[in-house]
């Protein structure tokens, strides 16, 4: 048995090369595909292969993968004498899988194979619209009967084959809750994962509809609800979101907008603070215009005043003067003079008006306090209306931030723009982050790009040994360190898979 499987595996990777899948899209899509795998059973008698089939499956873990339970039957029937291989859509080697899980009701299965992990999928907790897309992975049986030349190139790794079509509601099968959909699938397809368009799992295809006499034809999915079940089972954990799916390029686009409508808000705001300020200082010109009035004629009737009894007092000494009583006429005419200057005096005090001075410039607004630069252990928050999630949890993140940049005592960050960046390449993810850190604002970004096996090598070929995990404050280790992510994100796709946004705040003392 071992030794019919490996002689066919040896044959797939003599051909590997020549069948060898072109490099997949950076789309939600692809990076799916990437955990779908060809499910191929092999019968074997007396060391001969005496049957064959295939169908196809994808990752819920790195080494577990879903599928019908009809793919494999003749596997949970005559264990002994049946093959299960795994044939990941990348690389050049598959693998030998056993059937650790296994739902006829449901028509699920459950492999577990030994070799390097696949990408798990994610599953949509979520209700699909309807008329919401739908787009099947999987390895249709007519596709390979009209492609492969010998049984080798079953086991060869190769890209899956993508329909797309529309959610069309959900059913009931057999006592199985399943999705209506119009993604075309044939035989092969069984097993495959049935997709929205971020590349979160909606259900397993099962079976299709007869298109006899003009029919449409529809498929069958094994719904989620009940995949959930069956993997709760089996005790196999299984990533799970709910977020409605917005493409990225229309959460970018959301985002500007929302930068753009904050932008304008603050001009708006601040152009009618202005505008309140004018009028409200046209006010105070207004009535400290009047008030000044009312005081600079109250200062010219005053000297009039003070004139007409200077001149009386004048007039009067002049009398004195004409009946002999000097002394009187002097005291008088003195007294006249004194109210005559007074009254040019006053006259000449009274008040002019200045609007600057009444009411003076109102001064600059004091700028707005600059928020303290977080230090020492900070959770951060997502902001879903500023994210794009579409398989990763959304979940607090944990950050203990340093000022040079270290972050959790073990990853070094380098500085970018008014911030700092850190450029993450796991060996063992096909997942490049980008996470970025502005202190001053509290803003956490983990950018994150799903990407095929050549462009994992490629961006572990650019990253060198050193992978930003140790912190170093030396001064060229960091600008060595600057110059190997900026290299890294000039080879990454135009556009990432998910951008998750943050806000971090000090962790509450004595919080774990």
């Amino acid at each position: 048995m071992s030794r019919c499987y490996a002689w066919i595996v040896a044959g797939a990777l003599c051909l590997a090369g020549l069948f060898a899948a072109p490099p997949a899209r950076a789309d939600d899509i692809s990076a799916a595909g990437r955990g779908v795998v060809r499910i191929v059973t092999i019968a074997v008698m007396d060391d001969e292969v005496v049957g064959f089939g295939h169908g196809s499956g994808f990752a819920v873990a790195p080494n577990r993968i879903v599928t019908n339970a009809h793919v494999v039957e003749a596997a949970a029937r005559y264990p002994g004498n049946v093959v299960i291989g795994v044939v990941p859509s990348e690389g050049d080697k598959s693998f030998q899988g056993r059937l650790i899980a296994v739902d006829p009701e449901r028509d699920l299965a459950l492999i577990e194979f030994d070799g390097p992990g696949l990408p798990p999928l994610t599953l949509f907790t979520g209700p699909p619209g309807d008329g919401s897309e739908a787009v099947a992975l999987g390895y249709p049986g007519n596709v390979d009967l009209a492609t492969a030349r010998s049984a080798a190139d079953f086991i060869t790794p190769v890209s899956p084959v993508r329909t797309q079509g529309n959610f069309s509601g959900l059913r009931t099968l057999a006592g199985t809750m399943v999705i209506l959909h119009t993604a075309n699938i044939a035989r092969g397809n069984s097993g495959g994962p049935l997709l929205d368009r971020c590349g979160r799992v909606l259900g397993v295809n099962s079976a299709l509809t007869r298109a006899d006499d003009g029919d449409a034809g529809f498929g069958f999915a094994v719904a989620n609800s009940e995949l959930t079940g069956f993997l709760r089972g089996a005790g196999q954990k299984v990533a799970t979101v709910a977020s409605t799916c917005v493409g990225i390029e229309e959460q970018l686009a959301q985002t500007r907008d929302a930068d753009a409508r904050a932008a304008a808000e603050a001009i708006a705001a601040e152009r009618a603070r202005l505008s309140r300020a004018a009028s409200e200082r046209e006010a105070a010109i207004e009535e400290a215009r009047a008030s000044n009035e009312e005081v600079r004629e109250n200062f010219i009737a005053g000297a009039a005043v003070l004139l007409v009894l200077g001149a009386m007092a004048v007039g009067g000494a002049g009398l004195l003067e004409t009946r002999g009583r000097r002394r009187p006429a002097i005291w008088s005419a003195a007294g006249g003079g004194v109210l005559m200057i007074g009254a040019v005096a006053l006259f000449l005090l009274r008040p002019d008006f200045d609007a600057s001075a009444a009411v003076p410039e109102p001064a600059e607004p004091a700028p707005a306090p600059v928020a303290a630069t977080p230090q020492g252990r900070l959770i951060c928050t997502l902001q879903p209306e500023r994210s794009r999630v579409t398989v990763s949890t959304s979940g607090d993140v944990e950050l203990d931030w340093r000022e040079d940049g270290c972050v959790n005592g073990r990853t070094q960050y380098v500085r970018a723009g008014t911030g700092w960046q850190r450029v993450l390449v796991p060996d063992e993810e096909q997942t490049v982050s980008v996470l970025d850190f502005t202190p001053a604002s509290g803003v956490y970004v983990n950018t994150r790009y799903l990407l095929s096996a050549a462009q994992m090598a490629e961006a572990r070929r650019l990253r060198g040994a050193r992978d930003g995990r140790q912190c170093d404050g030396d001064a060229g280790a960091q600008s060595a360190l600057a110059d190997s992510q900026n290299a890294i994100r000039a080879a990454l796709p135009p556009l990432p898979n998910e951008k998750l946004v943050y806000t971090c705040k000090p962790a509450p003392a004595g919080a774990r």
